[in-house]
């Protein structure tokens, strides 16, 4: 079994890191923002000083922090993870991250002698702690074969889809499609719930249809139940489409939907919602339309 340090043990690193040990990998982390969790102590996680410390005890490092900043000051700042690599090492960045940025770090990482992936990953808590993240991957493919049993440990869609860059490309895709998809269901419940219908049966009968999705099946409902605890954090959803706008503004491509859900989702931060998971948006909609979806509960 491998050693694996892993940084980042918030909302969806607690339950990718239980799962590889429950795989009986050994795991060394290091407090980022808060303590590592009880559960993962309770499973036997070893705690180090620094970021350094946990890539000189570890043969792969996963970096699963919230933006791009937060990965370079990790791999690169004080007490560093760059600072505890030997030659042979592999480093994951399982981060959503600036492809730019994610470049440049893998090259610095490569010419210590050591791989590098970046590997975001899409499907929420949710998909954290069923193991069953989609994982989009950029680099070499004899480093995505040396990683792919520990994605398999955390995921099931997992895809090498590039060189260095390409996973980081691929997630800013993704979430496009995630914000695109959550403003539609949101407008339809707003609709349907303000002309009268229960948004839950509505929701129901579109499940059987063509507008069936994943976002309906589980954003919807947390729509109808008022359940807005993170998941995933409407900030985190700004950063990752402002990585969007400003790649379409570099590469002179026009994205006119995805600068509509970020300006709903600014909505929703400047009324104290940036902490809200981001089927939150349907609040930014509910304010135009003068009505909610569902009663708070």
């Amino acid at each position: 079994m491998t050693t694996i340090g892993f940084i980042g043990t918030g909302i969806m690193g607690v339950p990718m890191a239980g799962h590889l040990l429950d795989g009986g990998h050994s795991v060394v982390t290091t407090t980022h923002r808060t303590p590592p969790a009880k559960e993962l102590l309770d499973k036997g996680i070893k705690v180090a000083t620094n970021a350094r410390q946990v890539a000189e005890q570890s043969e792969v490092v996963i970096v699963m922090v919230p933006d791009t900043p937060q990965v370079e000051s990790v791999l690169f700042g004080e007490n560093s993870v760059a600072g505890g690599l030997s030659a042979g090492k592999l480093v994951i960045d399982m981060s959503s991250i600036s492809p730019i940025e994610t470049q440049i770090f893998a090259k610095k990482i490569n010419d210590l002698g050591c791989d590098y992936l970046d590997a975001p990953v899409s499907g929420g808590e949710v998909g954290a702690k069923a193991a069953s993240l989609t994982i989009m991957v950029g680099g070499t493919e004899a480093a995505f074969q040396r990683a792919n049993p520990i994605f398999s440990l955390m995921g099931k869609n997992i895809t090498l889809v590039g060189e260095n860059g390409a996973g980081q490309i691929t997630k800013v895709a993704n979430q496009i499609v995630v914000a695109l998809n959550i403003e539609a269901v949101a407008e339809a419940l707003v609709f349907a719930s303000k002309a009268g219908a229960d948004p839950s049966k509505v929701r129901q009968a579109l499940m059987g249809g063509l507008a069936s999705s994943r976002i309906l099946e589980v954003h919807g409902e947390r729509m109808i139940n008022r359940t807005f605890e993170p998941g995933f954090r409407i900030e985190l959803h700004q950063k990752d489409l402002n990585l969007a706008l400003q790649g379409a503004k570099t590469l002179g491509v026009s994205l006119p939907n995805t600068a509509t859900a970020q300006e709903l989702f600014n909505s929703c931060a400047a009324n104290g919602g940036s902490g809200w998971d981001h089927s939150g948006m349907v609040r930014a909609l509910e304010l135009m339309a003068n009505h909610k979806v569902a009663g708070e509960s």
